[in-house]
């Protein structure tokens, strides 16, 4: 492990020690190496390299491929969720067995099927990620939307107080300086990390996945 990794490991809480490795080990089989959730803001951008000083307070440098995706996200609200609509959502568990949202991205047609299935997710402690296609939507009884994947389904809340943002296609246009992210990274064996995927604030949003 290189020492920009062990000082951004140590730079995070407790919270966020239990949130990476969960990450890391849910997501072993999907990538060579440890996959990693990296949130912040961009600092320096070039072809190669991303600048970005992580919310652990650790500045960290990330480097890009021609295969990393790049996603714009956009503010959105529940209205634009409809049955069938393709979404994805960081979520935790409720003692009825529900899930609780504590944000939701909806991908456009294009990009559904991406991610689909329920997993360990490393946003909070126990969080989890939910990926599939809307089934029922019910706005006017508790927000709360049925979400269909591949061998499973979940019921999920969507307080009114929840980030709700669209997930689109992007480029790397969406990444300048000042722009906050959230970007999975691999970690190789010299300890270098590279971006597989960014999804990129656009107009001022946060991301809030």
């Amino acid at each position: 492990m290189n020492t920009m990794f062990r000082h951004l490991i140590r730079g995070a809480s407790t919270l966020s020690l239990i949130a990476v490795f969960t990450a890391g080990l849910a997501q072993a089989a999907d990538a060579p190496g440890m996959r990693i959730g990296v949130r912040g803001e961009i600092t320096g951008v070039s072809p190669e390299v991303l600048n970005v000083h992580a919310s652990s307070g650790e500045n960290v440098v990330i480097n890009l491929t021609n295969d990393t995706r790049i996603r714009a996200v956009t503010l959105a609200n529940i209205e634009d969720i409809k049955p069938g609509s393709y979404i994805g959502t960081a979520a935790v568990p409720q003692e009825d067995g529900t899930l609780k949202a504590l944000e939701v991205h909806v991908f456009p047609p294009e990009l559904a099927g991406s991610g689909d299935g329920h997993r360990p997710f490393d946003l909070v402690k126990g969080s989890t990620m939910t990926n599939g296609s809307v089934g029922d939507l019910v706005v006017s009884n508790g927000r709360v939307l049925t979400v269909n994947y591949k061998g499973g389904q979940q019921k999920i809340l969507v307080p009114a107080d929840v980030p709700i943002v669209n997930l689109t296609p992007g480029d790397r246009s969406l990444l300048k300086v000042g722009v906050k992210i959230v970007t999975f990274v691999t970690q190789s064996a010299d300890g270098t990390l590279t971006a597989q995927s960014i999804s990129a604030g656009k107009d001022g949003v946060t991301p809030p996945m």
